[in-house]
């Protein structure tokens, strides 16, 4: 049970505690504004044995406290602590990763639109973040469509002495050969920031009223662009849901919660109109509400997700002056963080409620479904348990060189990420898939036996040989009987796929549309791009460093320098002695040398 012994030092100030376990393992990440009253409140709890609370208290072992000088710090440090331990108690916001934003490179003499997952204090204007990197692209190749703007990077333009293709398709002004004019450029991208702004209707005035202009002095070609581009924006305009009148960017947070499961929506508006929304489920997240939505905002806003002006809440928290102060500190100017009582935010908390809602329906849908898929699975499978987790794993390298495993791990369903691994061959240096495979599983086996995390199902890509391998493997750790095993292999084409299981002479053959097998191929797939993503990025770096490695006087040091000014080693092979004299280290006999490496005929 809980530790009383160590409230008797605890001090009546600010600062966070950590609850352990026997084997030292954070279990849980709190704060407190009085870190005695908050301990002491555990002692007092009562529940019943299944209750989540009471089942972290009969663990802890220790807690740890640490003072902080104020209730802000303790709340910085919370959110710290929580990201690097992940604690199995704490709440986590799982899909916790960077979204994409659009860059506007307005700093720049010839400013550049761009997809960034950072956002930085640069002058450069950023819209988003983007939930759905779907919409985020359609919105990038709108704009390249509509404006031509350049897309060749850096902050610079480096001269050309030829138009690039992308001028040549009329897709860019062509500043790198100083064909384009600047007023007309920077016209371009005042209206790429209408659009992001969501001032579409204005653009279209302004683009009518040129049109007709431009008919008027009979240019008709440009008033047939100009007529091309107020079609486009219209249909925009359709899809866009506008959430308010005031036009301030706002992050709206709903909440629901269902006897002990919570679920979370954050709509984004950006300009008035909502640009997209984040989910979360907690299942039996610990605390009551009020503290749950503290931790989520303290969790979710950090340097690189900058909280907007506002910020929408169904409630308020106790932590919300201190809240307030802390996102003042990361936008660099104030935040206003409140619970609405009446006009048009409170519509938007309830739409934002609704969607909270909405997620027990979803994840009711998907629960109905999978437990349909699993006993298909188990019934046509033979399993002997349901396979709630099932992990599979390939193998992938060209002629033993850059050898890689990948495992990927689905969980009821749904691919579950954080829990995919790449693994490097280590111990077999030449082409054999066999020795791959015994050793990535003898990691991953020994492994999952150390942490308890074995699957209930895994699937091996390949036919009696590789699951040969598997059971082997099995056998020697002790566990064949442990788990379930299949393996998958794709026959001649008028076979299909063949499922191989222990002890079965004949494989499972089933029909190429049924919901199993088409299950089990789009676990086997994704693994195999997950391999074949990252072989591919091995192979890449290692024919980088051939090409560089090999140029007399260019070490570690200059190699990394002209890979950063240049961007790539294409551009490195395409630039010019003057080009490779402006990389910072490097001087006239380096340049020439790198330019006669690629150039040996050049004069």
């Amino acid at each position: 049970m809980f530790p009383e012994s160590t409230i008797t030092d605890a001090p009546h100030a600010p600062g966070i505690y950590q609850m352990l376990d026997n084997k030292s393992r954070v279990l849980y990440v709190g704060k407190a504004k009085d870190l005695k009253k908050r301990l002491t409140s555990y002692t007092r709890f009562s529940g019943s044995d299944h209750n989540k609370t009471t089942v972290m208290l009969s663990h802890v072992v220790t807690v740890s406290t640490l003072l902080t000088n104020t209730e802000k710090e303790a709340l910085i440090l919370e959110a710290s602590l929580i990201k690097k331990h992940k604690p199995k108690y704490n709440i986590i916001l799982r899909d916790d990763k960077n979204y994409p934003f659009i860059k506007v490179t307005v700093q720049d003499k010839w400013p550049r639109v761009h997809m960034t997952r950072r956002r930085s204090k640069d002058g450069a204007r950023y819209f988003g973040p983007y939930s759905s990197s779907s919409a985020m692209w359609a919105t990038l190749r709108l704009l390249a469509n509509l404006f031509p703007l350049r897309k060749c990077k850096g902050n610079k333009v480096r001269p050309r002495k030829r138009p690039c293709l992308n001028m040549q398709m009329g897709k860019c002004l062509g500043p790198c050969i100083d064909s384009a004019d600047p007023l007309h450029y920077q016209d371009l991208v005042k209206k790429v920031l209408m659009v992001l702004e969501g001032r579409n209707k204005s653009l279209i005035n302004e683009l009518t009223l040129e049109m007709q202009s431009a008919a008027v002095e009979q240019d008709y070609e440009r008033a047939a662009d100009l007529r091309d581009q107020i079609h486009a924006l219209a249909k925009t305009i359709e899809k866009q849901i506008i959430a308010s009148q005031s036009l301030k960017d706002q992050d709206v947070f709903g909440y629901c919660r269902q006897g002990t499961s919570i679920g979370i929506t954050i709509l984004f508006v950006r300009d008035g109109l909502i640009i997209g929304s984040r989910s979360f489920f907690l299942d039996d997240p610990i605390e009551t509400d009020q503290l749950i939505l503290s931790q989520i905002l303290n969790q979710f806003y950090d340097e690189k997700i900058l909280p907007p002006k506002e910020i929408l809440l169904p409630f308020d928290t106790e932590d919300t002056p201190v809240l307030i102060e802390r996102f003042s500190e990361i936008l660099g100017s104030n935040v206003a963080l409140h619970a609405p009582k009446r006009g048009d935010k409170v519509k938007l908390q309830e739409m934002a409620n609704a969607n909270a809602a909405h997620i027990f329906d979803e994840k009711e849908k998907k629960e109905r479904s999978w437990q349909g898929l699993s006993s298909s699975m188990e019934k046509l499978l033979h399993l002997e348990q349901p396979p709630n987790r099932i992990e599979c794993l390939d193998i992938s390298n060209t002629s033993g060189k850059q050898a890689v495993g990948s495992l990927v791990c689905y969980e009821k369903g749904e691919p579950a990420k954080n829990a995919f691994r790449h693994y490097k061959i280590q111990t077999v240096p030449g082409p054999d898939d066999y020795a791959m495979m015994a050793e990535v599983l003898q990691r991953r086996l020994t492994r999952g036996i150390r942490e308890d995390n074995l699957p209930d199902l895994f699937v091996v890509d390949g036919g009696r040989g590789q699951l040969g391998i598997a059971l082997r493997i099995a056998d020697e750790l002790g566990i064949r009987d442990d788990l379930d095993w299949i393996g998958i292999a794709k026959e001649k084409k008028e076979e299909g796929e063949k499922l191989y299981k222990p002890g079965r002479k004949n494989p499972i053959l089933l029909k190429s549309h049924n919901p199993v097998l088409l299950y089990l191929m789009r676990i086997r797939d994704e693994s195999h791009r997950f391999g074949v993503t990252f072989h591919r990025k091995l192979r890449g770096k290692v024919s980088i460093a051939s090409s560089l490695d090999s140029i007399p006087g260019v070490g570690p040091d200059r190699k990394k320098k002209l890979l950063k000014t240049l961007g790539s080693v294409k551009r490195i092979q395409e630039a010019n002695i003057e080009d490779l004299r402006a990389v910072p280290g490097i001087g006239m006999d380096t340049a020439t040398t790198v330019f006669r490496h690629y150039h040996p005929t050049a004069e």
